[in-house]
């Protein structure tokens, strides 16, 4: 710990600035991606015909069953294979949207299950159509009753955002790497972005707790 010099950071806190904002900006995108997308597979799983819901079941197990980083290496370094070429970023959110957008389905479909059919009687019985059951009745109850496992998603989904340094995103292990490919000094910089990463932790399971505390609320 003697030679540990954290003053030298700071001559690099722009770069690593750089980092933290595609680090949001990757976190954002593939949440909303992820939380609309495990809403549709979920309805599709649950509600349509086989025809729709058995491709949906195989690419669930197939993202399920392989890890986020070959998702990744394939998306960007594979589709290119195929005259498909997608830029770095997008194929980024687009592998961190998929990967985690199964396992909200997952989460989503219990909650799905968990409405009392009553209320769907219910609805069907004053005229709503199935369509509308599912948009006002279902799905919202639905969503209230996951926050905290969606939550526990969302927060494993920000740490991940690291893996896509691999395909060259400069977000902010890319931009700690770079920095320490210029000094040699990976031990002051690693340790900073740990305590961003903390930091940012803290900030989101703050933002979730309120969340959950307002919808406890409007019951």
């Amino acid at each position: 710990m003697q030679n540990l010099d954290l003053s030298i950071v700071t001559p690099y806190s722009e770069l690593l600035a750089t980092g933290l904002w595609w680090t949001v900006v990757m976190f954002l995108s593939s949440s909303i991606l992820s939380l609309i997308a495990g809403v549709a597979f979920a309805l599709i799983v649950l509600y349509a015909p086989k025809l729709l819901a058995l491709p949906v079941r195989f690419i669930t197990w197939l993202l399920m069953g392989t890890p986020l980083l070959l998702q990744l290496y394939l998306i960007y370094y594979g589709l290119v294979q195929v005259g498909i070429d997608i830029p770095a970023l997008v194929a980024g959110i687009i592998g961190l949207s998929l990967h985690f957008a199964v396992y909200n389905a997952d989460v989503i479909r219990a909650g799905v299950m968990s409405v009392d059919p009553g209320q769907i009687e219910g609805a069907r019985s004053i005229g709503f159509s199935r369509g509308q059951t599912q948009r006002y009745i279902i799905v919202p109850q639905a969503l209230r009753s996951t926050i905290a496992p969606l939550g526990n998603n969302l927060i494993v989904l920000l740490k991940d955002t690291s893996l896509v340094s691999i395909i060259g995103i400069a977000e902010l292990v890319y931009s700690a790497q770079l920095a320490v490919s210029e000094t040699y000094s990976p031990f002051e910089f690693y340790l900073t972005v740990a305590v961003i990463y903390y930091a940012a932790n803290l900030v989101l399971e703050a933002g979730l707790h309120l969340l959950e505390r307002k919808v406890e609320m409007s019951r």
